[in-house]
């Protein structure tokens, strides 16, 4: 049975005759000091500068759009769907804010607020896996079950659950984005050597290798049974210095993670991360302004 799409929404997700809404179509004014978060969010990151910059939006422009909120008692109310937009209310001096009102178990709460983070594309590989940990222990669901309510296929949540099986500090390397899922997913194949593990996450982090670059260590230490392998990436000492000061410069012109790989014949590419289409348009007006007629 093919799964829904997650861009339908939480409706096309959740059960509507379980979760009920009281006014659908109503945007209710909720004074700021009655709103809770979400004790269960997923998300456990949120980056400061972003909430600054949605905070001086919000002052420009108010809230587009409301919030989702349960109402836990007859005066408070707890987060479904929008704890940034509400983070960044506060920071701008809110004293209301527009919200939809839902009245849904711990359950529900729970699974509508891992599926509004998962839609979002700059969630962090750790925060989904954790989620989804959480969600299937809580409410007892097993990966097809989740995977029934939130619109995943069991084997994507399968991936993301395996990531828990690292080590603490490759999980935190992660989480800050210093390496990406496929490193992690290539690292996993040496789940009986943490030790090999740990290596070859510095491996990564200190020469930018590639997601392929990373399976074929891994490949080469699982053959020959022991870390021997590692090291044998490391390039030349000129690559080390100039490279180096290359990436830092590109880094500060570009403002966002850049990555360069090279081979002995010194052949390579340099790579740019965006974390959105705005993210994009705004590297790609840094090249324009680049061009030399």
């Amino acid at each position: 049975m093919k799964k829904q799409a997650l861009g339908r929404g939480l409706n096309a997700l959740i059960n509507t005759e379980e979760v009920k809404t009281e006014g659908s179509t109503n945007i209710n004014e909720i004074d700021i000091e009655l709103i809770e978060a979400n004790p269960n969010q997923p998300r456990t990151d949120f980056d400061e500068d972003e909430l600054a910059e949605l905070s001086d939006s919000i002052k420009e422009v108010g809230i587009i759009t409301p919030i989702t909120l349960r109402k836990i008692d007859e005066s408070h109310y707890q987060i479904i769907a929008g704890e940034r937009r509400y983070r960044a209310a506060k920071m701008a001096g809110l004293k209301k804010m527009p919200a939809y009102i839902r009245t849904a178990n711990d359950e529900q709460t729970q699974v509508m607020a891992l599926i509004e983070n998962i839609q979002r594309a700059d969630l962090n590989a750790m925060d989904i896996a954790l989620g989804y940990q959480k969600a299937m222990t809580d409410f007892e669901l097993t990966q097809e079950k989740l995977s029934n309510k939130i619109g995943k296929n069991r084997a994507t949540i399968a991936n993301f659950l395996r990531l828990l099986k690292l080590p603490a500090e490759i999980q935190l390397g992660l989480r800050d984005r210093k390496i990406d899922m496929g490193h992690a997913k290539a690292i996993l194949g040496l789940s009986d050597n943490t030790a090999a593990q740990i290596k070859v996450y510095h491996e990564v982090i200190n020469n930018n290798l590639t997601v392929r670059d990373t399976e074929a260590l891994v490949k080469k230490i699982s053959l020959k049974g022991d870390t021997a392998a590692i090291g044998n990436n490391k390039p030349p000492r000129f690559v080390s210095e100039e490279y180096t000061k290359l990436k830092d410069e590109l880094t500060q012109l570009f403002n966002t993670r850049v990555s360069l790989q090279y081979n002995e014949q010194g052949k390579g590419k340099i790579s740019l991360s965006f974390d959105s289409d705005d993210d994009l348009m705004r590297i790609m007006s840094i090249l324009d302004k680049l061009k030399i007629d």
